[in-house]
């Protein structure tokens, strides 16, 4: 745990320290971020602020990481081996940190192309989901045919949760290709619907900071409860690789994002740009491939599901009856327009944000306690 929290605190500070640096450098860059002008009139007084942030807590996270791992090699061997510790970076860190890297260096040409060009069109919506799907079908293919997979084909293996108790029992083989597939669909997702909550100063900060909060809770206990590599004798033991990476990983993003989240709450002195979010939404699905949660993760980013169907809700009826249901979307956007202040509506939508985790731990924590019981 000590390993965890120092990762946590290295990122916090690295953020806090380096944000506002960045953003002035930026600032006589010109790196301003284009603002739409169809979108929320209030929104035009926000035009050039910088842009680009996640190019920030994505270099913090991952120095945090390493420095995570420095203190795992100077702590003493732990006593038992159900509890030993991996004494060097993992295959689980290794693809989890090119997927967040990756996944945001897609983010960052997005956001390059709309400050040259300034205008908000970055790289076509195509192009954007072909980027995400390279990096997440190299991070599948590792994660299912590496030696000692991340996960396997069967779904039975790749989830936690009471409600659909069967899964841990009865196994639902989608073959090494299926699962592939999956992961390459719950990364564009999930980054897709991070990008789109951020829409909002501090919203998608906030939220990702509780995602991986949650992240960083399952995987810990999935670390404190872990089979060690071996067949699990019985259900009480989660057959989960490299259940402490995930933790380390999840802490220091948190971190991360509450170091960033001071500088991007309202009034924002820098956004995070697509090289943000869909770094951060990458990195949530990522998380809850690796810890075997995925039926977990649309109820831990429950914002991001809402604020997705949103849009799809928007785009189907306006095409079908050529009505709206919002005034705008993402739904955020609507609220707006309803007058209500863009502070209201990040607060009440990171308590959704905060339910929804709160659920899905819930959820993770009955499961093990039915089992035992």
């Amino acid at each position: 745990m000590r390993a965890v929290i120092v990762a946590a605190f290295v990122a916090f500070a690295l953020t806090m320290a380096l944000t506002p640096l960045a953003a002035k450098l930026f600032r006589r860059l010109k790196a301003g971020q284009p603002i739409r002008t169809d979108g929320p009139q209030t929104h035009l007084a926000k035009a050039g602020t910088p842009t680009m942030g996640g190019v920030v807590f994505i270099f913090t996270t991952v120095l945090a990481y390493v420095a995570g791992h420095l203190v795992l090699m100077a702590l003493p061997e732990a006593d038992t081996e159900k509890f030993s510790r991996p004494t060097g970076f993992t295959a689980t860190g290794i693809v989890l940190i090119g997927l967040f890297v990756s996944c945001g260096f897609v983010g960052f040409i997005d956001d390059w192309l709309k400050i040259r060009r300034k205008h908000s069109g970055g790289i076509s919506g195509r192009a954007k989901v072909i980027g995400l799907s390279i990096a997440a079908t190299i991070f599948g293919i590792v994660a299912v045919y590496y030696q000692g997979s991340i996960v396997t084909s069967e779904i039975s293996e790749t989830v936690a949760t009471p409600f659909i108790s069967f899964t841990r029992d009865l196994p639902i083989n989608i073959t090494e290709i299926g699962m592939v597939v999956l992961i390459v669909l719950l990364v564009n997702a999930t980054a897709n619907g991070v990008n789109l909550t951020d829409g909002l100063d501090g919203l998608a900060t906030g939220s990702s900071m509780m995602a991986f909060m949650a992240f960083l809770i399952i995987g810990f206990w999935e670390y404190r409860h872990w089979c060690g590599g071996a067949q699990p004798a019985d259900n009480l033991c989660y057959d989960v690789r490299d259940p402490l990476e995930i933790a380390l990983i999840a802490g220091a993003a948190a971190g991360a994002m509450f170091g960033f989240l001071w500088w991007n709450t309202s009034p924002a002195q820098i956004f995070m740009g697509d090289s943000g979010s869909l770094s951060l939404g990458a990195l949530i699905a990522g998380l809850a491939i690796a810890s075997k949660t995925i039926l977990l993760l649309p109820i831990v980013g429950a914002l991001f599901v809402i604020t997705t169907a949103s849009v799809m809700i928007q785009v189907t009826s306006f095409k079908l009856t050529g009505r709206r249901v919002f005034r705008m979307s993402p739904i955020q956007h609507h609220f707006e327009l309803a007058g209500w202040s863009e502070v209201t509506i990040v607060v009440r939508f990171w308590i959704i944000a905060g339910i929804g985790v709160a659920i899905a731990l819930g959820f993770f924590f009955a499961d093990f306690l039915r089992i035992a019981g």
